[in-house]
């Protein structure tokens, strides 16, 4: 859960100093903002990929984000919360181990062989995506991973993540979210995406179709097949998680949540006293 301390993530630049994320509870997961609210990790289904040569990637206005590598999914950004959550209980810089069994079981897949050669995949995906993020003043340039290394014999893997990621994680800039309600929606990527963005949000905002069509990164044609792409997803967030979401008369999407502790502390810091 959120607290004071929780919110001084950002430091490590001074000479000496470690940069550390913050060590949240083992059924959260926390992830920036400009990650959650941008079609990086676009809500598309399998597929043919295609290569981003410093793409600039659909972000909300104040964020601009350049993309060079593979087309990253929904399953990918799985990977890389996992990655992310096995980091914040050392200093970031320093390796982490883990098994595919393990890490499998953790992002709620089956552990046969061909999920463990998509593993391996994925990790090589996140190695080669080198990102420019700009939110605010801030801007990081790095690979998603740092490094990676895999021992064949024993079946480990060691996997660095790049310290200066927590200059996306200043106060206001990160979201900490129930693991189980973004399992819940797996396989379902606009759904996985729809939650993780109205995650970053303490009050939900009115959008228009066109606005999330084109923040997804969705490969709906137009916006009409992706009205329908769409609703499907609130139907299935509905049943699995309680959200409900709707297209009003207007063309704006409406979308109903429990709100987080943490939201409603950060809500009430806003009212007027």
């Amino acid at each position: 859960m959120l607290n004071s301390e929780m919110h001084n993530v950002l430091f490590g630049f001074r000479k000496g100093e470690t940069a550390k994320l913050v060590e949240w509870n083992e059924k959260f997961r926390g992830v920036p903002n400009a990650i959650l609210r941008s079609a990086l990790f676009g809500a598309i289904g399998r597929g043919e990929r295609a290569t981003n040569l410093s793409k600039l990637i659909a972000s909300p206005q104040g964020l601009t984000i350049t993309h060079c590598g593979p087309q990253l999914d929904q399953a990918d950004l799985d990977v890389w919360e996992q990655c992310l959550h096995m980091s914040r209980t050392t200093p970031l810089g320093i390796s982490f181990e883990t098994t595919a069994y393990q890490f499998l079981k953790a992002i709620g897949r089956d552990t046969g062989t061909s999920q463990k050669e998509w593993l391996k995949n994925s990790f090589m995906r996140l190695l080669q995506s080198t990102i420019t993020v700009r939110d605010g003043d801030v801007i990081y340039a790095g690979h998603l991973i740092h490094d990676y290394l895999r021992n064949e014999k024993t079946g480990r893997h060691c996997i660095t993540i790049n310290p200066k990621i927590v200059s996306l994680y200043g106060k206001g800039k990160w979201t900490l979210f129930e693991w189980k309600d973004r399992m819940a929606l797996r396989r379902h990527p606009l759904a996985q995406w729809l939650h993780g963005f109205y995650l970053t949000h303490a009050k939900s905002f009115y959008y228009k179709v066109e606005t999330i069509h084109k923040l997804c990164g969705s490969k709906s044609k137009n916006v009409n097949d992706f009205k329908k792409d769409i609703r499907k997803a609130f139907t299935f967030m509905d049943a699995t998680i309680g959200w409900k979401g709707e297209i009003n008369d207007k063309g704006l999407i409406t979308m109903t949540r429990p709100i987080s502790r943490a939201q409603q502390r950060h809500l009430r810091h806003k009212l007027p006293y």
